[in-house]
């Protein structure tokens, strides 16, 4: 089932491409950005999995990245980040030192090893096959790519689990710019709309009348060692705007808080939350109010998170919150 939203590439010259396995339940997702970006990243969760985050920080040499890979399979999946390197060697795109290219790919994995077949990741191939269906003509929402196999709400196991997915929004600014975010939603929490403070998907009641409040576990001494393994939630913000590293790193960072307005609770101990930032901008004089850019950016990651859930299914024995009656307008 297609399910398109433009989002992320209403910004020009950015393509985003699936690999999507629903019987294994697991996939990868790519964001293209042939023409380079400036990149900045931020991780706030304890168990992160990640691939060239370092070479983002301000003081390192290398300024534009060509793509971002956010994948399932665990720190397996990372492998299909070879994939995009290779995808891009063959067309010349990359840092350029003395001898021949190299594609700057940063990558973040998701734990989707509980649902489905933990035995099947993302591999080199499927890499390479996400960025040669990447389009700039919208992007699929739900279980497509890294959200394939994605859930949520696990503080009583995934027993009671929901299904998550990956969603992705954009919003412009009065002058002009834009910021969008793609989101795949595989939280120990659940997953609140801000705006109304209902839980649209989380661990679910027995009854099947709504869903259990995590916090409210928590509070009572609920123990969590098994069902924090198996989380983390990750995405890309990008922006038109031009931005220094410093200001990428910045943005991402504001991005991040996205996560903590809509995800209860948000980067705790078995989550790798990992949010990267790009910006395609190629203005001499960089964007100067970050402080509106980041407000912003914050605001799509959570349309993103919300998105992804609502545009979920079913899958693996796992219900989603469209099967479970639950509705949010801001999904239409």
């Amino acid at each position: 089932m297609q399910n398109i939203s433009w989002g992320i590439t209403a910004i020009d010259g950015v393509k985003v491409g699936h690999y999507t396995d629903l019987e294994a339940a697991t996939g990868c997702t790519v964001i293209l950005c042939e023409g380079g970006a400036v990149g900045g990243v931020d991780v706030r969760g304890s168990s992160p999995g990640t691939r060239e985050a370092d070479l983002l920080r301000p003081t390192n040499l290398v300024q534009e990245v060509q793509a971002i890979l956010i994948s399932g399979g665990s720190a397996y999946g990372l492998d299909a980040a070879c994939g995009v390197m290779a995808y891009l060697e063959e067309r010349e795109l990359g840092f350029k030192p003395k001898h021949g290219v190299v594609p700057i790919v940063p990558a973040a994995i998701l734990y989707d090893l509980g649902i489905g077949d933990p035995r099947v990741r993302p591999t080199y191939k499927d890499g390479y096959q996400a960025c040669c269906a990447a389009t700039s003509a919208g992007m699929d929402e739900g279980n497509f790519g890294a959200g394939t196999g994605a859930t949520v709400g696990k503080v009583l196991g995934m027993d009671s689990a929901t299904k998550g997915g990956i969603g992705t929004a954009s919003k412009v600014l009065a002058d002009g710019t834009v910021v969008a975010a793609v989101v795949a939603v595989n939280a120990f929490g659940e997953i609140v709309d801000p705006s109304t403070g209902i839980t649209l998907a989380g661990p679910r009641r027995d009854d099947g009348k709504g869903f259990h409040s995590t916090l409210d576990l928590l509070s009572r001494g609920r123990k969590v060692e098994e069902a924090t393994i198996g989380n983390t939630t990750i995405g890309v913000v990008i922006t038109s705007a031009t931005l220094t590293k410093e200001g990428a790193n910045k943005l991402a960072q504001m991005a991040q808080d996205g996560l903590a307005m809509s995800i209860r609770p948000a980067h705790t101990m078995g989550d790798g939350d990992t949010i990267f930032a790009l910006a395609t901008g190629k203005d001499d004089t960089p964007y100067k109010d970050i402080t509106s850019l980041g407000a912003m950016a914050a605001q799509v990651v959570v349309e993103s998170i919300i998105r992804g859930v609502m545009k979920a299914e079913g899958l693996a024995g796992v219900p989603a919150a469209s099967e479970l009656g639950v509705t949010n307008v801001g999904t239409k």
